[in-house]
């Protein structure tokens, strides 16, 4: 069975950054099950898979844009201190959730320089190149639950 949108994919994967770094993998034992089509992963990497079948293995890179998106200078802002009124353990590599104009959204603490601290709302991989190298496991079609749900029910799902 190809992939194509409203089924339920299994994929092995490792993903590396353009030096060749290894920044996530699946286990070995348990595969990344999602709903294809339901913008459960990133557009460029489900639009490689559409059409693949189980079985299927593939090395594929993916842009910025089509990833996590360009990294956006605008995202970034300094603060001080104080505004972080609460928060214990101040350091670098920090992540909190932030409320913003546009909902919340994950800022992480990426400098301390005396009263202010440096936060930035991009997620960790905008702006790098992704390279993923998947092997599609098992392909269904979704249940109408999981349809309704937009994502995955059971084993290696959402809900167990």
């Amino acid at each position: 069975m190809a992939i194509a949108a409203d089924q339920v994919v299994s994929i092995h994967y490792t993903l590396k950054n353009d030096a060749g770094e290894v920044l996530d993998r699946s286990q070995a034992d348990a595969p990344l099950t999602y709903l294809h089509g339901h913008g459960n992963l990133i557009p460029g990497l489900e639009r490689e898979l559409t059409g693949k079948s189980s079985g299927d293995r593939l090395q594929v890179r993916i842009v910025p844009a089509e990833a996590y998106g360009e990294y956006d200078q605008g995202l970034v802002q300094r603060v001080p201190r104080r505004a972080l009124k609460g928060v214990r353990d101040v350091r670098v590599g920090l992540q909190l959730q932030a409320q913003t104009a546009q909902g919340a959204r994950v800022v992480t603490v990426t400098q301390l320089s005396g009263d202010l601290v440096t936060l930035d709302g991009n997620h960790p991989l905008a702006g790098q190149h992704l390279n993923f190298d998947v092997e599609v496991g098992a392909v269904r079609a979704a249940t109408a639950a999981e349809l309704a749900h937009g994502h995955v029910h059971g084993p290696g799902g959402h809900h167990h």
